[in-house]
């Protein structure tokens, strides 16, 4: 089918909007990736296609930076959307706007929409009890409040919960808590708050989630919300803030939650500004078009209940979907600055080739919920296979003998019409995939497809026939086959290695690589002479970006410590002496099973072997860790440690490890150590 003879679909799509508060690393890129090559396919299908996104911009965080930096927020919103633009181009992430949510859009938009809920009734008002930091003169978020938790004792805890134990609590029952911004002892004080009446929503809500605008894992987290009831949501916070303040009570400001994704339509508003579209056409309550989130399982509660809600009592459409995806994990382990797999996105691209990545995410991607790991072995092993020796191989063993046989042009007529049939009639199936967001199975597709033609070359085997004059001809048709097969896997490819394409594009002489594309034959056709499209992963290129990765942390702790930073450097705990040390029991203790604990944010279940015994251990270490990446390592444990019962379960001990702001690292001995041994 032409594009002409498919309808065309009005589609906007947008991804979570970045904090303008640091860098983009590689867990960002999962998802902003993840979105252009659907956008990409989407617009190579011929549909009508926007792909909007924007700086989030507000908030104490970034009030508190550019204090810190001595600049205005302004200056400091505007220096970060700078480096985020430069980051995603890089990428080859392809917005057709990028704005920000301290923007005139934003501002009409958040008031319109409070103003049009507090008129309808769903906006209340009432005085709650905060904490205050009397140095700094603002209330406080539970994340800016250490303390003591008062359930396991474990010191410099977070205001809301304990990363040991994983207890949940409110900032008034942590002992000792200050202030992590100051370091001044917290005080308590009333003010009035302003709230979103979440509850007013929960019919529609319902409905809303069981017509397929979530996927099912998501369908289901939502659910266990649903019967625990909902709260009405503070969308309001008292000055100093940097956001903006609402219509009707001054010295209250939007809670930066309730402005930032209002930045999709604001966005979308300065690109209809600009191009003269008709914003109503995607946004208003009868649109007829698309419109779809990608996002990270992180903030699903907001774009899923909170957002939806929002709309539909402005009077404004509501997502069609709401794609989440998982987290990015390296080595099986989550992203460590001290390991210098916290990569940032420039430091990646000052050594490898961007495009690597989004081919190695696309592999991995699926349209479910899961985590994606990226093994650095088996990135540089999957990429050199499959772009270079499989795809890239097929133009270079061809190309020569078309220059030297034909003159650079492809033979009059094709010698395989049914080999070309049969790869112009996979784009179908292949298209599927793209749609539903199956990238991994697509491209495991097109990979079968280059196995095939690369099965064909190697069987026709043309430079043994080149040696014989009188077949010069067939061996021009030969590599006329070979060259049309790639111009198929390039148009597959595309959307996910659009620069690769772009060089691929321009060898081929084609005006373009659209889907449609593929269906006309190339023959009697010129091609220019053939340049290298892909070029090899070397390791010693990505042991370069670890390094770097170190270094930069060493750079970002020296910004750090300084003054303004009190609570940077830990204090060292009181001493005790060698008799008190001696009555601690460490062995070796190997990890037969790990998993995730239900309704545990932190913690992980771990099976210890100490050589003959088993115990478990509740280990706050989810963060750190995925649980297939700790079995059958060695850590050292407490073993004698009284076994403490928790609403999980009875914890026999407790494993070792290290941990500051930039994550927890568990310990282990070197090789050669054994379960059970015991630790001198």
């Amino acid at each position: 089918m032409s594009n002409t003879a498919r309808a065309s679909r009005k589609i906007l799509v947008t991804s979570a909007l970045p904090y303008a508060n640091g860098a983009i690393h590689l867990g960002h890129l999962l998802e902003y990736i993840q979105t252009d090559i659907w956008v990409r396919f989407q617009k190579s299908r011929g549909n009508e296609c926007y792909y909007v996104c924007a700086d989030d911009a507000h908030g104490t965080a970034i009030m508190l930076r550019a204090e810190q930096e001595g600049i205005t927020p302004e200056a400091l919103i505007e220096r970060v959307s700078r480096d985020h633009q430069t980051d995603f181009s890089r990428f080859g992430v392809a917005f057709d706007n990028y704005h920000s949510t301290h923007s005139p859009e934003n501002r009409h938009f958040s008031e319109l929409i409070y103003t049009r809920l507090r008129d309808k009734g769903h906006i209340a008002t009432r005085d709650i009890e905060q904490m205050f930091d009397p140095v700094k003169g603002l209330f406080l978020a539970d994340r800016f409040i250490k303390g003591t938790c008062p359930k396991c004792k474990v010191e410099d805890q977070y205001g809301d919960n304990c990363e040991a134990c994983g207890a949940t609590y409110t900032p008034a029952e942590l002992i000792d808590p200050v202030s992590a911004i100051s370091g001044a002892a917290p005080e308590v004080k009333s003010s009035t708050h302003y709230f979103f009446k979440l509850p007013d929503f929960a019919d529609f809500l319902k409905t809303w989630i069981d017509d397929d605008h979530v996927q099912p894992q998501i369908r289901n987290k939502l659910m266990e919300w649903f019967e625990s009831g909902f709260n009405e949501w503070d969308i309001s916070r008292d000055a100093p803030y940097f956001g903006f303040e609402i219509p009707d009570a001054p010295g209250k400001y939007f809670y930066v939650w309730l402005d930032a994704p209002i930045g999709y339509l604001a966005s979308f508003k300065n690109l209809c500004e600009r191009q003269g579209m008709d914003f109503d056409a995607y946004w208003g309550p009868d649109s007829d078009a698309e419109v779809y989130h990608f996002i990270g399982k992180d903030i699903v509660y907001f774009h899923a209940l909170f957002w939806p809600a929002m709309l539909h009592g402005a009077d404004f459409r509501t997502p069609t979907a709401v794609n989440c995806h998982g987290f990015v994990t390296v080595n099986g382990a989550k992203m460590s600055k001290s390991r210098g797999t916290f990569i940032k996105a420039a430091t990646y691209a000052d050594h490898l080739n961007p495009e690597y990545l989004r081919y190695y995410f696309a592999a991995k991607l699926t349209s479910r919920v899961d985590d994606l790991d990226l093994n650095l072995e088996d990135f540089a092993a999957r990429v050199n296979s499959d772009l270079v020796g499989k795809v890239v191989n097929i133009a270079s063993r061809c190309a020569g003998f078309v220059k030297k046989l034909g003159d650079g042009r492809l033979s009059a007529h094709c010698a395989e019409p049914e080999m070309l049939a049969h790869f112009i009639a996979a784009g179908d199936r292949i298209a599927e995939d793209f749609e539903d967001r199956e990238f991994g199975r697509a491209m495991r597709k097109v990979m079968e497809l280059a196995d095939e033609a690369n099965t064909y070359i190697a069987e026709a085997e043309p430079w043994v026939l080149a040696k014989q004059p009188d077949r010069e001809q067939e061996v021009l048709e030969i590599c006329s086959v070979g060259i049309n097969l790639f111009r198929q896997l390039m148009v597959y490819l595309a959307p996910v290695v659009p620069a690769m394409a772009e060089g691929a594009r321009a060898f081929l002489g084609l005006d373009t690589l659209d889907w449609e594309s593929r269906r006309e034959v190339l023959v009697d056709h010129a091609i220019a002479k053939f340049k290298p499209l892909m070029t090899r992963v070397e390791r010693d290129k990505i042991d370069a970006m670890i390094t770097a990765s170190k270094e930069d942390l060493v750079e970002e702790q020296k910004l750090k410590a300084t003054p303004k930073n009190p609570l940077i450097e830990e204090p060292i705990a009181d001493q005790i002496n060698i008799d008190d040390f001696a009555k601690v029991d460490l062995r070796i203790a190997r990890i037969t099973q790990a998993e995730y604990v239900e309704k545990a944010d932190k913690l992980l279940k771990l099976t210890l072997d100490l050589g003959g015994e088993t115990r478990t251990v509740f280990a706050g270490i989810r963060s750190a860790y995925a649980p297939e990446a700790l079995e059958g390592r060695l850590t050292v444990m407490v073993a004698n440690l009284a076994p403490r019962k928790m609403r999980f379960g009875v914890s026999e001990g407790m494993v070792l490890a290290a941990g500051n702001a930039e994550g927890i690292y568990l310990l282990g001995p070197d090789a050669g150590a054994e379960p059970g041994q015991r630790v001198r």
